[in-house]
């Protein structure tokens, strides 16, 4: 059995893409809200459309958020500055 008994992630890169995800979902909701808000009864994309995908990345910007948080606490307590 050649497999660790406590397997770690590549923290640094989790960090890095939580942290570029984060903003980039953000503006996407933002974006397809406001379109959502701006559209049409006979515009095409729909509304209801626009109005699902802004709460798929408004859920994907706290799923990253998330991780940005827990990727910062694991990073602290990997240094011993932070609650363990």
């Amino acid at each position: 059995m050649s497999e660790p008994l406590h397997a770690h992630s590549a923290l640094r890169l989790r960090l890095l893409l939580s942290a570029l995800f984060v903003p980039l979902f953000v503006a996407g909701t933002v974006f397809f809200g406001v379109w959502a808000a701006d559209t049409g009864s006979g515009d095409s994309p729909g509304r209801g459309m626009l109005v699902v995908i802004a709460v798929v990345c408004g859920a994907l910007a706290l799923l990253a958020a998330a991780d940005l948080l827990v990727v910062i606490r694991r990073l602290r307590s990997e240094r011993g500055t932070g609650p363990r």
